[in-house]
Order: structure tokens, then C-alpha cells, then sequence
């Protein structure tokens, strides 16, 4: 059976923009007729206690979800069969460039900002080997397309660059990229909903996919929320998260209806909400959010709009 999914990393508090997003999909996948999945993407900076707290914070804005939880930790073995895959039909390369190696590289003139130039693509043998000594390798996918196409249920199609990418660390965790791709196949997750400053990256993970021989994704990039000054809201804006907003006196039913209504719903329920639900009539610009307007419980009643 199909499947939609939120995958959220235990970092921190989930401020209102996170919680819109996994209301989204929520509602992509419920409208579908697909079951809702929740992963814990915890390979890299976990903090201790934040998969409760987020989990408790899913859940008092009214989510539900279908089966147990899965955790990116537990699945090293799934990881490591895909890498084993992968290196067994020649598609990886060992990489020994710094952040900075790749910065300085990538600032030639034919090569596109942020995409891996291919430093170490070809080395020799022996130059791998004096490499080693240096640092340890990361794995790279040595892709033989620039550019790979998506369909996006919000943005059409999407072509998109496509680079010699990172599947495993130089500290042998497995990469985000490499990471989603097993873990929605073997999930059956065939719908990802998530922020559309990801939409670069599905054009590198659908040709992970098709290399795999995957089943292809269905994405949905929708908005992301902002501060006044339109860059991504995050709990240092102040108080945007559930736990701060209820500190200062607001019912989280009157948080998921500002939620709601920001995405032109009704705010009585996610039922309601799900009733009304059709992603043309989605909004397309980012939701700006003022954390001066959410600081006063004056602007918690939100009106019923019928």
C-alpha cells in the first residue's frame, strides 16, 4: 500500500513552519488515500529528548499516523546493502576534498555554483592511496547524467542539475540523499510532501532511485514559512513554536486554525481542513510569519469564515 510521510529531525522544537508542513502532508496523503508515515531522521545531530517532544507536539496538533515510527538509526544494514549496490556496478568514487577544496573549485567559471567539480573522480590508484593517508574517503556517486527530471505536484516539471553527490561521509554515516531514497522505497512511500527549499535535491535523489531500480516519487515542494525579512522561520525568531505560543496563553486549537488558514482552509479541524483539500488551491508564496504578531494572545481568536 502507498504511502505519504513527514520526516522530521530531533533537533529542537517544531516551530509553526515545520508544523505546516507536516499538516501538508498529512493532508496529501490522507486526500489520496495513502496511509501517513513518521520517520525519525536522527543520522546526524540528534538532541536528546527532541523525538518525544516533537512526537507530543505531532500529536497535539491533532496528526496521526499509521504503524510505528521509524528511526534512520536502525537501518544502517539497509544503507549499506544500497552502497554495496551501488559500488558493485562501478557508480561510486572515493573523495578526499575539504569543504573548502570544493568551495575554491567550484568557483570555476564552468562549473555551477555548489555542485562537486570532480576533483576526484579519476585519481590513480597511488593517488588514492596517498589521499588515505591525508584523510579518510567519502563516497561520491559518479553520475553519468547533468540533468534528471521530476514531476512536482505544485511546480510541474522540474529539471534539475544533478552532480557527482555525497552517499556516504568521510566519518561513514550515510548521506541525506542516499538515506531518504532507501528508506521511502522500502516504506513504500511513493509521495514525498515536504519544503520547497528541497526541491533541488529530488532531481539527485529520483536518479538515485532509477539507479536502484526504485519505484519513481510523486513530490510536493510547497512553501515555506518566513520571517519578515523572508528567510526561513526558525525558533531564534522568537515565540513560533508550540510550546512558546501556549506559554503565552494560546490554545493550540487556535494555532492549528492560524496554520490552517494560512494555507486558505478552514480552521475548525484537520477533518474540515481535509474535506476542503486540493493542492491547486494551494498558496504558492511563502507564509510570512511575524512572531510580534504571535506574541500577544489578542491575535489568537481566529473568526470562523463559514
Amino acid at each position: 500500500m502507498t504511502a505519504g510521510r513527514f520526516a522530521p529531525s530531533p533537533t529542537g522544537e517544531l516551530h509553526v513552519g515545520n508544523l505546516r508542513t507536516a499538516i501538508l502532508a498529512w493532508l496529501f496523503a490522507r486526500s489520496t488515500g495513502r496511509r501517513f508515515l513518521l520517520r525519525v531522521e536522527d543520522l546526524d545531530r540528534v538532541r536528546a529528548g527532541m523525538e518525544a517532544v516533537q512526537l507530543g507536539e505531532l500529536t497535539a496538533v491533532g496528526l496521526s499516523w499509521d504503524g510505528g515510527i521509524t528511526r534512520q538509526s536502525e537501518r544502517q544494514s539497509h544503507y549499506d546493502d544500497a552502497v554495496s549496490r551501488l559500488r558493485a556496478d562501478g557508480r561510486l568514487f572515493e573523495c578526499y576534498c575539504t569543504r573548502r577544496d570544493i568551495a575554491e573549485a567550484a568557483s570555476a567559471p564552468h562549473v555551477l555554483p555548489g555542485h562537486y567539480p570532480g576533483t576526484c573522480r579519476d585519481l590513480t590508484s597511488v593517488e588514492r592511496a596517498a589521499a588515505r593517508r591525508e584523510r579518510p574517503a567519502a563516497l561520491r556517486l559518479r553520475a553519468d547524467v547533468g540533468l534528471y527530471e521530476v514531476h512536482d505536484l505544485l511546480h510541474g516539471p522540474y529539471m534539475g542539475a544533478v552532480d557527482d553527490f555525497v552517499v556516504v561521509r568521510n566519518d561513514g554515516v550515510p548521506a541525506y540523499n542516499l538515506a531518504v531514497v532507501v528508506d521511502d522505497a522500502e516504506q513504500g512511500v511513493d509521495q514525498v510532501v515536504r519544503g520547497d527549499d528541497l526541491l533541488s535535491s529530488a532531481p539527485r535523489q529520483a536518479y538515485l532511485g532509477s539507479l536502484l531500480g526504485l519505484p519513481p516519487v510523486e513530490y510536493g515542494h510547497v512553501p515555506l514559512a518566513l520571517n519578515p525579512e523572508r528567510r526561513r522561520l526558525a525558533k531564534r525568531d522568537g515565540a513560533v513554536t508550540l510550546e512558546a505560543l501556549t506559554a503565552a496563553g494560546w490554545q493550540v486549537a487556535d494555532i492549528r486554525a492560524v496554520i490552517l488558514r494560512s494555507l486558505d482552509l478552514p480552521g475548525d479541524s484537520l477533518d474540515a481542513a481535509l474535506a476542503a483539500f486540493g493542492p491547486s488551491r494551494l498558496p504558492r508564496e511563502p507564509w510570512i510569519v511575524d512572531p510580534a504578531d504571535l506574541s500577544s494572545t489578542d491575535a489568537a481568536p481566529v473568526p470562523p469564515t463559514g
